[in-house]
């Protein structure tokens, strides 16, 4: 039996300390916590290395050769990939709050002078860590294969920060997951359950234009489509369109709606 897990977090919070100190100090301490849970997890840190290489190498090598995108095709599947990896990458975010949630852990918090949101917020600061480094191994792997960006450094930047805050956005609707599934088993798969569709129904692969009719406008009216084509414009030059601000207004409405709703089930949750 693995020995009772510390938090290291003050029992006395001074009255000189404002309470948004303490609120950011208890985050901290929360997502150490679990960014020390993706390096100690053999499981995370291998789908930190296989996935993004496994997902670079399939698509590049198996479809590469049979789809025509206008651009060479390492260069259309690379922002897709990229999301796609971050999507999925969020998935562990459900899976941790659901053992939180199911060992008890959670009960031992309250017994602290602590934040209760501290937790939730400490996994998604934690998500954004872990899709920072498949992130970088997604890039690696993509030089490697023969992607060749014409993105400027301020281009980057924007590919940087639509990146992280679409993991904010994915990982705010993996959190309210986490606290709905009421079992481990349905947390491992209710998520790619839901990835999955929004993923391959997307511009990720293939032109949305030679999708069926239904496929072809949900595919092109989902916000997955609408990052991926906004990355893809900054990295390889592809006209932009409406997806600039159609995916950073996504993203933040996702955002605005996802993290009361989380706060509201987790108190629900702790009041059962």
């Amino acid at each position: 039996m693995s020995a009772p897990e510390t938090i290291l977090i003050s029992d006395v919070q001074p009255e000189k300390h404002s309470k948004f100190f303490w609120l950011v100090n208890d985050i901290y301490e929360m997502q150490k916590r679990s960014i020390r849970h993706i390096i100690r997890s053999l499981d995370q840190v291998m789908s930190l290395i296989m996935f993004p290489i496994m997902f670079m190498l399939l698509n590049r090598y198996v479809l590469g050769g049979s789809i025509n995108t206008g651009v060479d095709y390492v260069n259309y599947l690379f922002p897709g990939i990229l999301v796609q990896t971050l999507a999925f990458g969020a998935n562990y975010t459900t899976i941790n709050i659901a053992v939180d949630m199911k060992e008890g852990i959670v009960d031992r918090f309250r017994s602290l002078p602590m934040a209760s949101s501290a937790l939730i917020v400490g996994h998604i600061i934690a998500d954004l860590f872990r899709n920072t480094i498949s992130g970088i191994i997604i890039v690696l792997v993509g030089f490697l294969v023969g992607f060749r960006p014409a993105a400027s450094f301020e281009d980057w930047v924007l590919v940087i920060g639509l990146s992280l805050l679409f993991t904010l956005a994915i990982s705010s609707l993996s959190a309210i997951l986490g606290l709905i599934v009421k079992s481990l088993e349905a947390a491992q798969w209710i998520g790619f359950v839901l990835i999955f569709p929004l993923t391959f129904i997307s511009s990720a692969f293939v032109l949305t234009s030679t999708l069926p009719g239904p496929l072809r406008v949900f595919a092109e009216n989902q916000p997955i489509t609408h990052v991926i084509n906004a990355m893809r414009s900054l990295l390889v030059g592809t006209p932009m369109g409406d997806a600039g601000w159609l995916s950073v207004i996504w993203c933040i409405g996702i955002i605005v709606v996802s993290v009361p709703l989380t706060g509201w089930l987790f108190r629900r949750r702790n009041a059962q």
